[in-house]
């Protein structure tokens, strides 16, 4: 009994520390983002890998997701809906949930374990103190490019994601269902609304600022070598997924209250 109770214990400060080096490195950013000018070409350089550079697996997923989208809700609708809510019952689902967490989710996988492995390697290669010895802030330097541009460029993905995801569910309901393109975009015009399309970006930058920020701790706080960025790759996947569905959860309570 003991011996658990301090196991529970030694999890509770570990939680604890966790979430208090994520506020005090969260901190460091906020401080950090007047410098923003002078770190131009190292934020130009983080937007091009977190964006233009996920753009086709982004839209890979997207296609598919719109696709099965459609393929699924006719389905269900077969004998209980009209089809011409088809559109606007994919559209809803996609600009409020699927475009934007499932995004988000493959971006964690690719982003987030990128920016993990690379802090990570640099720091147990002595890289990060090396910045320091120089006088340069790691954080300024390494971490706050990384946040903003996940912040800034996710919300654009997302609605790349959604036109795309949009075009897909299109081809499917016509080439698959047997439905008209007129009739599904009525549809979709039908229950679209521009709160739908603004809470889904507001969701994917915090998806995005929260993959960064995970990444970014993870690889910051490496340690033991190559099996230490290892563990902190996953360890950056697996918490940010979690955070994301759980955010996901608590901002569909407050933006959508019924």
């Amino acid at each position: 009994m003991r011996s658990f109770v301090r196991q529970v214990g030694r999890r509770w400060v570990t939680f604890v520390s966790y979430v208090g080096g994520i506020f005090l490195m969260s901190g460091r950013i906020l401080l950090a983002l007047p410098h923003i000018p002078r770190s131009w070409h190292l934020l130009t350089a983080q937007m091009l890998a977190v964006g233009v550079q996920s753009l086709p697996l982004v839209v890979l997923v997207s296609v598919f997701t719109g696709a099965v989208s459609t393929w699924q809700a006719a389905y269900q609708f077969e004998g209980y809906v009209p089809m011409r809510y088809l559109g606007g019952a994919v559209g809803k689902a996609i600009l409020l949930e699927l475009g934007p967490v499932l995004t988000a989710l493959v971006m964690t996988g690719r982003v987030g374990a990128s920016m993990a492995a690379e802090l990570g390697t640099m720091r147990v290669t002595e890289q990060v103190d090396a910045l320091e010895v120089m006088g340069i802030d790691p954080t300024r330097y390494l971490v706050m490019p990384r946040v903003v541009s996940g912040l800034v460029m996710m919300p654009i993905l997302v609605l790349f994601a959604n036109f795309v995801a949009i075009m897909g569910a299109l081809a499917v309901a016509v080439f698959f269902v047997d439905i008209s393109g007129e009739t599904f975009m009525n549809g979709f015009r039908l229950l679209f609304k521009n709160a739908d399309l603004y809470a889904g970006l507001f969701k994917a930058a915090v998806f995005g600022l929260i993959i960064a920020t995970i990444g970014c701790y993870q690889g910051f706080n490496t340690e033991g070598g190559a099996e230490g960025v290892g563990r902190a790759t996953t360890g950056a996947v697996v918490v940010a997924s979690v955070l994301i569905l759980i955010s996901n959860y608590l901002m569909a309570v407050v933006l959508f209250r019924i």
